[in-house]
């Protein structure tokens, strides 16, 4: 009953009466006003009024599985959608499912992270409501040496989204951050569970930042948001279902590998190329400038003496973006 009565109310022009609701739905007005009370329990914002009725104020601003739905266009990703009021981690739970032998292109998305996770440890702050915050569980027939593309892969099919459907100009920050201007608007991590020389499953964890208006002062000034940078707050749902159509054309049509083409896309839209970077290697601190990301999707540096070198994994500090 809720869905019917979510339809109804998005679809209203105005408000609509708890009666019409209870007569529309055969139900009793009770039953209405109980139904209500869950929709707003999910985050939906509906107001009342005496003598007028019910009126849905913000739909767009709440993910739900059936705005996803309408929107997908995939064969796998998405067809199974867990969505969370709140959860630690949508990485570790998805993980957990994938352990439980949830199928492949199963999405967890969480309304709230308590403990996100970012690179190296990081907590990922996840504000309820703010932005999308979800995980996806793929099971590729690859060897643990062949999952390397997977990261470079994400970030190119969510910064080209974002791109397509908000007029930004959105880069790469190698490995797998997406920033607006120099400011970080999206975060991805992916997460291999393996045996042997299988994988038994992946976990592509994606944060976008959507609704925020401000950041807290100690990361104000290496954070935005699709509203910041647009003044308008997206569509959740749709936004989500389109990250989920991209990232499975970008992932299967090339079956997980980075190739040429691909290759080409990411250089394009990597920022940290032409840039003077710093990274650790075993106990030196090295500093370098960015030439090339190469098929493996390794980040190539030219040092001080000309020679170059590979840069896969660690962190990477980047002059000029936060």
């Amino acid at each position: 009953m809720q869905n019917e009565i979510l339809e109804i109310l998005k679809t209203a022009d105005g408000y609509v009466s708890g009666q019409q609701l209870s007569d529309r739905l055969g139900v009793s007005r009770t039953a209405v006003w109980k139904a209500i009370n869950l929709l707003r329990d999910k985050g939906y914002t509906i107001s009342s009024s005496t003598n007028k009725g019910y009126i849905l104020l913000d739909a767009q601003s709440v993910i739900s599985k059936d705005d996803i739905a309408k929107h997908l266009t995939t064969k796998e990703f998405g067809k199974s959608i867990i969505i969370l009021d709140t959860v630690d981690s949508t990485n570790t739970y998805a993980k957990a499912c994938g352990l439980e032998g949830a199928s492949s292109g199963t999405v967890v998305i969480a309304r709230e992270q308590t403990n996100g996770k970012g690179r190296l440890g990081r907590a990922w702050q996840s504000q309820k409501d703010s932005g999308i915050w979800m995980s996806l569980l793929i099971r590729p027939q690859l060897s643990p040496m062949e999952v390397s593309s997977i990261t470079p892969l994400t970030g190119l099919a969510v910064c080209k989204t974002l791109n397509r459907l908000f007029d930004l100009d959105c880069k790469i920050k190698w490995p797998n951050d997406v920033i607006a201007g120099n400011k970080k608007i999206c975060g991805t991590l992916t997460e291999m569970t393996a045996e042997f020389d299988a994988v038994e499953h992946i976990i592509i964890g994606i944060g976008i930042n959507c609704d925020n208006e401000s950041f807290p002062e100690e990361i104000s000034k290496k954070a935005t948001s699709v509203f910041i940078e647009t003044g308008k707050k997206p569509n959740k749902s749709k936004l989500t279902a389109d990250i989920l159509n991209d990232l499975e054309k970008e992932l299967l049509c090339c079956d997980y590998k980075l190739n040429t083409f691909n290759v080409k896309e990411y250089r394009h839209l990597c920022a940290t190329l032409g840039k003077e970077i710093s990274f650790t290697r075993g106990n030196r601190y090295i500093s370098a400038v960015a030439v090339d990301v190469n098929p493996q999707g390794e980040l190539v540096a030219m040092l001080s003496d000309g020679t170059t070198c590979t840069v896969n994994s660690g962190e990477v500090t980047v002059q000029g973006i936060y």
